[in-house]
């Protein structure tokens, strides 16, 4: 008994080390955000500010050139939300012609789509860039959010192995009261995947949220810059950068990936672990 005790006391002491570690860099972002800009990195090792400096959380809502943080937001909002609704439609709808319905080809495409999960965006961003510049889709949300509406590989195998955990007969039977294709999917498939599906919004969520690299190559507008970007303004080689407002804003940046992690956290470990991921 003494054993399994100290055993245990060691387990909880190390994850308790791990999450300290982890979650430090938020806490001394949170705590920057409360500083003097001068002192962000003078003070650097103190998690307490000497003066609470809420005024860095009002200079950083005004913006830059008279675009408020607001605008930044609603653009972030914008974006992530068209994003993941389009990208969960079409996995969804793909999903299931992979793993209900028979066509010519099936295995091929499959694993072609499984390969585009191995490209690195560095081997596609050339080759897309000059794709959407024919379209004339630059400086426009476009290239952001219109893809998505043809299926992203991760949340369409997630899906679709989930989908395939639930029983042909329900399909059958289905079938025999008349129904199509379509049908069955809305009626029956939909409604049962519903845990994979919120598990993939909340990704794709956070994946738009937190994108840099897409808003800075093909957006050149500053009134269209989602916050992710508009980080980036406040930090200016030829003047003095305002470290307090810049972090005040990463803090708040951060408020809405929270909120939706605790409101819907359940569904991201039943969608997992149903999914057929496991094995």
């Amino acid at each position: 008994m003494k054993n399994k005790a100290l055993k245990k006391t060691i387990q909880h002491v190390l994850m308790i080390t791990f999450a300290l570690i982890m979650i430090y860099p938020l806490v001394w972002m949170v705590s920057s955000s409360l500083k003097e800009s001068s002192s962000v990195f003078v003070d650097a090792h103190s998690l307490i500010p000497k003066e609470f400096h809420f005024d860095n959380y009002v200079a950083g809502w005004k913006g830059f050139g008279g675009i408020t943080f607001g605008t930044f937001f609603w653009n972030s909002t914008i974006i992530s939300v068209l994003a993941t609704v389009g990208s969960i439609i079409s996995s969804t709808v793909i999903a299931y012609g992979f793993a209900r319905i028979k066509f010519a080809g099936k295995k091929i495409w499959f694993v072609s789509m499984m390969l585009t999960m191995m490209l690195p965006f560095e081997m596609v961003m050339i080759p897309q860039y000059i794709m959407f510049n024919t379209f004339g889709w630059l400086d426009t949300y476009l290239p952001l959010i219109l893809p998505t509406f043809f299926g992203i590989p991760f949340f369409i195998f997630l899906i679709m192995q989930f989908i395939k955990t639930i029983p042909k007969e329900l399909d059958e039977a289905a079938k025999i009261d008349g129904c199509n294709n379509f049908q069955i999917f809305y009626r029956i498939i939909v409604p049962l995947v519903v845990p994979a599906m919120m598990t993939s919004a909340i990704f794709s969520f956070y994946w738009r949220w937190d994108d840099f690299m897409g808003p800075l190559i093909y957006l050149s507008t500053p009134e269209k810059y989602p916050v992710s970007l508009a980080l980036k303004l406040f930090s200016d080689p030829n003047s003095v950068t305002n470290w307090g407002a810049m972090f005040a804003m990463s803090t708040l940046s951060i408020l809405p990936i929270f909120i939706i992690f605790f409101f819907f956290q359940r569904y991201i470990v039943d969608g997992i672990s149903s999914s057929g991921l496991k094995g």
